[in-house]
C-alpha cells in the first residue's frame, strides 16, 4: 500500500485528493494547523474524516515537518498549503511570503534529508502568470509576471522546485493550475461568495450583493478534476510542469449572471460594486492551453462553466434549505461573518 503526505488537506484541494487517494488504495496523511476553530468540514462532508491520518504541524517550522515525514514514511507527497487568498496577501505579505514560499524549500529540505525518492507534487498557479495574458492561452512555456504577493511567493516556490529536482534529482511536478471551483471552495473566494448570496437572495435572506472587479477574466474548472491531474502528474517516469485549464475564459460579470439566470433573476437588481473588494493590482485576464496534459497525461477538463455555476449555486440553496429546517451538517458558512463591515488595510489605510 502506497503512502501519501497532503499539507492542506483541510482545503478544496486537499480533500478531494485525499478522497482520490483513499479510493485507490493509498494510506493518507495530511498534515494541517492547528487552530482554535477546527476546520475539518470538508472532510466531514466527503465522509473521509475519519478515513485519513491528520498530523497537526506547522510549515514555518522545519522539525514540524520531518516530523510529519517520519509519522507518514510517504511514496509521494502533495504539498497544497499555502495562504493562498490573493487579496489577503496584500494585507499580509510578510505572512504569504512565509507560508507561501519558503515552505516549499522546508518541505524539499525534509525530501533530501529523509528520503530523495519521495515524489513531490508542487502547487503552483495561474496567477503567476499576471499580466503575461497576450489575447492567447498561456502555456508552460510563457513568461510570468506576478501581480499579487500571492503570485510572487508561488513563483519563488516554482523555481525552488525547479532547482531541486535539476540540481539534487528530486521528482518534484509543479502543476500550474488555473482557477478551480466547487461547493468546497473557501468562502473568501469570489465564486463561492457570489453562489452563497445568491441562495440566500433567492431564500429571501439577503437583499445585495456586493463585490468589487466584475470584468477580471478568469479560467474556471471543477475542483475534482484538477486533484485528478495532480495525481496523474505523480505516475509518470519523469518530473514536470503542466499548465492544468479549460481554454475558456469568462468574466465575474458573467458568473454572476449564470448564477442569478439560475434563480430566474436579473442580477442587475441586486449587485452593487464597493471599491474596499477591489485589489491594489488584479490580473485582468487569465486563460490556460492545457494541451501539454492532454497529450502526455491524457487529462482534459469535462465540467463546463454554466455547469460549474448551477452545481455551486444549487448546493448553496440545498444547504440553506437543510439549515433552516434544523439540520446538523458540515458545513462553513454558519462560522464566516458577513464581510460587508470588515476593513480593507493593504491600500495604507482603513478607508
Amino acid at each position: 500500500m502506497k503512502s501519501a503526505l497532503i499539507t492542506g488537506i483541510t482545503g478544496q484541494d486537499g480533500a478531494y485528493l485525499a478522497k482520490l487517494l483513499l479510493e485507490k488504495n493509498y494510506k493518507v496523511y495530511g498534515l494541517y494547523r492547528r487552530i482554535s476553530t477546527p476546520n475539518f468540514w470538508r472532510l466531514q462532508a466527503l465522509d473521509i474524516y475519519d478515513k485519513v491520518n491528520l498530523i497537526s504541524g506547522d510549515l514555518s517550522d522545519l522539525s514540524s515537518i520531518l516530523n510529519a515525514f517520519k509519522a507518514s514514511d510517504p511514496d509521494e507527497v502533495y504539498h497544497l498549503a499555502a495562504q493562498s487568498f490573493v487579496e489577503a496577501s496584500f494585507e499580509s505579505p510578510l505572512a504569504t511570503a512565509e507560508v507561501t514560499g519558503l515552505s516549499v524549500t522546508r518541505i524539499l529540505e525534509a525530501v533530501k534529508l529523509y528520503s530523495n525518492k519521495t515524489k513531490v507534487y508542487f502547487a503552483g498557479t495561474s496567477e503567476m502568470f499576471g499580466s503575461s495574458y497576450n489575447g492567447k492561452p498561456l502555456t508552460e512555456n510563457d513568461p510570468f509576471n506576478p501581480m499579487s504577493p500571492y503570485a510572487a511567493a508561488k513563483l519563488y516556490g516554482y523555481w525552488i522546485s525547479k532547482i531541486y529536482r535539476e540540481g539534487y534529482g528530486i521528482f518534484i511536478a509543479s502543476g500550474i493550475l488555473f482557477n478551480h471551483e466547487s461547493p468546497l471552495r473557501g468562502m473568501e473566494f469570489v465564486t463561492r461568495k457570489i453562489a452563497n448570496e445568491v441562495a440566500k437572495i433567492n431564500l429571501g435572506l439577503e437583499k445585495k450583493i456586493h463585490l468589487g472587479n466584475i470584468n477580471a477574466k478568469r479560467d474556471w474548472g471543477y475542483a475534482p478534476e484538477y486533484v485528478d491531474a495532480m495525481y496523474t502528474m505523480l505516475q509518470q517516469e519523469k518530473p514536470d510542469d503542466f499548465v492544468i485549464a479549460t481554454n475558456e475564459t469568462h468574466t465575474v460579470e458573467e458568473f454572476i449572471k449564470y448564477a442569478f439566470d439560475y434563480i430566474k433573476e436579473d442580477y442587475a437588481n441586486y449587485l452593487e460594486i464597493d471599491k474596499k473588494f477591489i485589489r491594489p493590482l488584479d490580473v485582468p485576464t487569465l486563460q490556460g492551453d492545457y494541451s501539454k496534459a492532454r497529450d502526455i497525461l491524457k487529462w482534459e477538463p469535462k465540467t463546463k462553466f454554466r455547469e460549474l455555476v448551477n452545481m455551486m449555486v444549487k448546493t448553496e440553496i440545498d444547504r440553506w434549505n437543510r439549515y433552516m429546517e434544523g439540520e446538523k451538517f458540515a458545513w462553513d458558512v454558519p462560522n464566516y461573518p458577513n464581510e460587508n463591515n470588515l476593513l480593507k488595510t493593504y491600500r495604507g489605510n482603513v478607508k
